[in-house]
């Protein structure tokens, strides 16, 4: 053991020397592998940071969850488009034969959505205005800041309240703490603000709740005309219960509602939440792969430019290695030493590749509408490929020093 890390010393000491030496010739070779691990790194670190909050933000719609409404959210069939628009809104009166008949369903609510002018006073903010039914909060997750949500009195009364969304309550009250009790306007209709939405931050959230306000859905019918504003049903499923058994209950109940006969075709679509899922997750996986393909162009043009230090450096060093090997070393020594210099060479660049990375967080984070992380598996994953790539770089220049004559070797220089 003792030995070993007298070796790991030595060529740590080695390949800084190398550093110092020859700076721009190491400097060059070790640029490859910087790029390679900065793409690695780079591309991985983005791609999981804005995968975590794709999936964040897909959570919203819910676990084990079915939209019901008029478009389909991934179209792969030759279904024609003129269809879809032929197609009738989902009705209020539907969402209660549904939520009456069904038997795989664990919650249910009815969601309708316009765009309004909120105002308080003098301040004016145009938001999203939700009109939702009883068990939104259920099947959604809405996390309350300020205040409390909802209570399904308001809902089934129909009362004038809300909760608005953080974004929102900091345009029209400064400080959103300030909105709990007071009163705004919905396009000109009276509204008291019972709570606030926990800040949630940009991206693809589904709801935008920052910029949002969720009234009952009995409300909002009283001010818009609601069935006519793309209605949506969202139906989460009991425990244990697939989304196709889900999916195939509400088929038959909206085929039943609608007088459907055998021969028609469906006139509403049946989104499965998990197979967008699936499809988002295709989509990153693509992303993943063209970062790998950058990144092993330059880990093997890196390989190379440290195979030539490697060879440059055996070829400097015929003297010391005859010595040594006169000296009593072992050839499996000498190479040894001379992989692990190599794999140390490589670690260097890796070294500076994720310090770029490190910069590029940095700078892009204020600016990205998501957190970035570099995971630890990342950096793991990358400094694995630094060592497997400088023993592979530095085998054959490490053999040809392990094989040279130690007296040819001495009388070299």
């Amino acid at each position: 053991m003792q030995k070993l890390l007298r070796i790991l010393w030595n060529s740590f000491l080695m390949a800084l020397q190398e550093l110092k030496v020859n700076k721009l010739r190491t400097f060059l070779s070790l640029f490859g592998i910087t790029i390679g691990i900065f793409c690695i790194i780079g591309v991985l670190a983005l791609v999981n940071s804005l995968k975590q909050k794709v999936q964040s933000d897909m959570n919203e719609l819910g676990s084990n969850t079915v939209q019901v409404g008029k478009w389909e959210f991934l179209n792969t069939s030759d279904y024609p488009w003129w269809k879809f628009i032929n197609r009738p809104e989902v009705k209020y009166d539907e969402f209660e034969f549904l939520k009456k008949h069904t038997g795989y369903a664990e919650h249910m609510y009815y969601l309708n959505n316009t765009n309004g002018n909120l105002t308080y006073k003098d301040n004016t903010y145009g938001g999203n205005i939700y009109g939702t039914s009883e068990e939104f909060n259920m099947v959604q997750t809405v996390d309350i800041e300020f205040g409390r949500y909802l209570n399904p009195s308001e809902f089934k009364r129909g009362m004038a309240v809300a909760v608005i969304g953080q974004e929102v309550a900091t345009q029209l009250f400064k400080r959103p703490e300030l909105a709990v009790g007071k009163k705004i306007s919905i396009d000109g209709k009276k509204v008291n603000v019972i709570g606030v939405i926990k800040k949630q931050g940009q991206m693809i959230n589904i709801f935008q709740f920052d910029e949002s306000i969720v009234v009952p859905y009995n409300y909002f019918a009283s001010i818009y005309d609601a069935e006519k504003l793309s209605p949506q049903i969202f139906v989460k499923g009991k425990e244990g219960v697939p989304n196709s058994a889900l999916i195939d209950e509400l088929r038959g109940l909206m085929r039943q509602v609608r007088r459907l006969s055998p021969r028609e075709d469906d006139n509403f679509a049946l989104n499965d939440i998990n197979l967008f899922r699936e499809q988002i997750d295709t989509v990153f996986a693509s992303l993943n792969l063209g970062g790998w393909a950058i990144a092993g162009l330059s880990l093997l043009v890196g390989g190379f430019g440290i195979a030539n230090i490697m060879f440059v450096t055996v070829r400097e060093r015929r003297s010391q290695i005859g010595l040594k090997k006169a000296i009593g070393a072992k050839s499996r020594t000498i190479m040894t030493e001379f992989l692990i210099e190599s794999a140390f060479l490589c670690i260097i660049g890796g070294l500076i590749g994720l310090f770029l990375v490190w910069i590029l967080t940095l700078v892009l984070g204020p600016i990205l509408p998501f957190p970035i992380g570099i995971a630890g598996s990342i950096i793991v994953l990358a400094f694995s490929i630094c060592i497997c790539l400088g023993v592979l770089s530095g085998i054959i220049p490490a053999t040809i020093a392990a094989r040279l004559n130690p007296v040819v070797a001495i009388r070299s220089n």
